[in-house]
Parts: structure tokens; sequence; C-alpha cells
């Protein structure tokens, strides 16, 4: 039986000093996360949900309490659907104006292909596409939603689309509280990938 998971990426998180959060806990959404949220909840009601898998992070399980809300199903929290480690994390992070202005920190950065400052990204899709398959499972031919983050969430639309892995941060196509769907066919198998921003209306203006 054909189905679809859709995999959403949290809200706008509330952090005013650009610190790179990572798997910190403790960051919630924004007043204007919170409006995403809701966002999603209202876009979600057109699905028919069997199952609701999110990132053991709060401002993942902020995001998804409005879906759950709608549909009154539970969330069941799945750690394979977690941001990717980062060594920067906890700190303000940037280019000129963060923890990378600092020589002590370019001892991470000799292998973007892995990548060295990080999660390695075959071990993202590995967690990814088992963490997708499981929601699926588990909606019983029902469609489903998972909630993570921005990189493995890229990472495993890169994955699937054969795209390379090594990629400018800034060229993302997954935006805040954004929907990337995974389609699978009648014999379970993945048969194509489409995007939307139902927060579209939401989010911060570029400078």
């Amino acid at each position: 039986m054909s189905s679809t998971v859709h995999v959403v990426r949290h809200g706008e998180v509330e952090n005013p000093n650009k610190i790179l959060y990572g798997r910190q806990p403790g960051w919630g959404l924004s007043a204007r996360g919170q409006e995403m949220a809701q966002t999603l909840g209202d876009w979600s009601r057109t699905i028919d949900l069997g199952a609701l898998h999110v990132s053991p992070l709060q401002r993942a399980q902020e995001t998804a309490a409005p879906i759950a809300a709608a549909h009154k199903i539970a969330i069941t929290t799945d750690e394979r659907l977690i941001e990717a480690a980062n060594v920067f994390e906890g700190k303000p992070f940037g280019v000129g104006d963060g923890v990378l202005k600092h020589p002590s920190s370019w001892r991470h950065l000799w292998n973007p292909w892995k990548p060295s400052w990080g999660e390695p990204y075959d071990q993202q899709i590995n967690r990814m596409l088992a963490a997708v398959f499981a929601a699926r499972d588990a909606a019983s031919g029902k469609d489903a939603i998972v909630v993570s983050h921005q990189l493995p969430i890229w990472i495993l639309r890169s994955a699937i689309e054969n795209r390379r892995l090594l990629h400018d941060p800034r060229r993302r196509e997954c935006s805040l509280a954004s929907v990337t769907s995974v389609h699978f066919d009648d014999e379970g198998f993945i048969s194509g990938l489409t995007y939307s921003e139902p927060a579209r209306h939401l989010l911060p203006k570029k400078n």
C-alpha cells in the first residue's frame, strides 16, 4: 500500500545570541516558532495520520504538540531523529564573528566530506532512513509525520535524490517548519520526494 512519511523541520527557536544549540537540552520555540507549530497542526489535518515520531529535543517536541492534539495521537520519541552532533555546539557560530575566528577551531575543519567537525554524513543517512521506515511501518498504511532538524533532513534528502553530500549550508532547501515528504510505492520502496513550506508566511525575512 502506497504511503508518505512527511519529514518536518521544527519551528523557530528562541536564540537571540545565535548559539549553535545542536543537541543541547532546553532550547524551546520562540513565539513565532509556536505560531509555526500551530500552522503545522492545521496543515496536518488534511493527512490521514497513523504515526507521529519525533526527535527528543525540546524544539521538536514543541513543534509536534499541535499535530498530536489535532489528531489525538501520541508522540513517539525516536532518538534517531535527533540533530547531528557537532563539536561547536554551545558556542556562537559564524565566519568571522563566532567560534570559527579562533585558530584553535580550525583543526576540526580538515575534512568537509566526512565532515570532520561532527557526525559523519553516512551515519546521519542510516539513522534517518531507519527512522523514516520505522514511522512508515508504525502508520500501518496511513501517512506518518516525523519531526527532526535541518541538517539530518537535508542529508536524508540528498541521499534519496543522489545529491552530493558536501554542500553550502546557505543553499539547503529546508526552511523552518518545512515539510520534506518521502513517498513510498505499493511495494514499500521510496518512489519520490516533494517539498513544501506550510509556514512560509511566518519565515523571517532575509537580510
